[in-house]
């Protein structure tokens, strides 16, 4: 399998293992990823997702250029993934946070699958970039429509027009990368996230994704107003009275995600 997925303790641990190709994602494993996303939307065990890649060069060189069955051009853009690259690019069927932990390159479409991602912890080590145009390609999958709405406008298309590598700390500066560490405390990083969304309502998270996922495109008081199923769920649910009597009684609360 070029993917994998396991799930412990409420949490999927999506990797693409692929390092001898730099985690490159080919129609096989996008095939293998959009199984996996939509077993992940069904198991209502799972609150939070981790997506990365095997080795420790890279996270996703993206579209594997060395296979000579890919579609190219026109054909691609006529049959482009909906949901973006390795389908999580663009995907807003996902009602989890999901995390991208970032140990190496992410170029081209593994930078977009980054860029779908909720948050993202990255290795010091890591490498940005989009350098489609070096190749004669486009960012199609979610780079030239979502990266200029999540950093600034001239930084976005200085990135796609020359394919320059910018560092995860650079991209932290701009608001892209939530943290960077060492290699050595990459995982102790992505543990601490994920604990701290494992401690929070799981219906809550939902409610907020769903709102940072559907108002983009309102004004402050269009977007407040909006009624999406996430927020009616967790404004009337037996959590939202459990997190208040936790909080008064001094304990952990005890989510039931109902």
């Amino acid at each position: 399998m070029n993917v994998t997925c396991k799930i412990l303790d409420h949490v999927a641990w999506v990797t693409i293992n692929r390092p001898d190709r730099m985690n490159a994602v080919d129609s096989q494993t996008e095939s293998e990823l959009e199984r996996i996303w939509q077993s992940i939307e069904g198991d209502t065990s799972v609150r939070c997702v981790v997506l990365t890649g095997a080795g420790n060069k890279a996270f996703s060189a993206g579209a594997d250029l060395k296979s000579d069955s890919e579609l190219s051009g026109l054909k691609y853009w006529a049959h482009q993934n909906p949901n973006g690259f390795g389908g999580i690019a663009l995907r807003k069927s996902i009602k989890v946070p999901v995390v991208a932990r970032v140990n190496g390159l992410a170029l081209g479409g593994g930078m977009e699958m980054v860029l779908g991602c909720d948050i993202v912890i990255a290795s010091e080590r890591a490498k940005f970039s989009l350098p489609e145009a070096k190749v004669g390609r486009l960012p199609l999958d979610g780079g030239m429509v979502a990266l200029n709405r999540m950093i600034p406008s001239k930084i976005a298309s200085g990135m796609m027009m020359t394919g320059r590598m910018m560092s995860a700390k650079d991209l932290a500066s701009y608001g892209l990368v939530n943290s960077v560490v060492s290699d050595e405390d990459l995982d102790n990083e992505v543990n601490d996230w994920v604990s701290d969304i494992l401690n929070s309502a799981p219906l809550s998270l939902k409610a907020i994704k769903a709102s940072l996922s559907n108002t983009t495109h309102l004004s402050i008081q269009e977007a407040r107003s909006l009624q999406t199923p996430e927020l009616v769920a967790a404004l009337v649910s037996e959590d939202a009275e459990e997190g208040v009597r936790a909080f008064r009684e001094k304990r952990v609360p005890n989510w039931k995600g109902r």
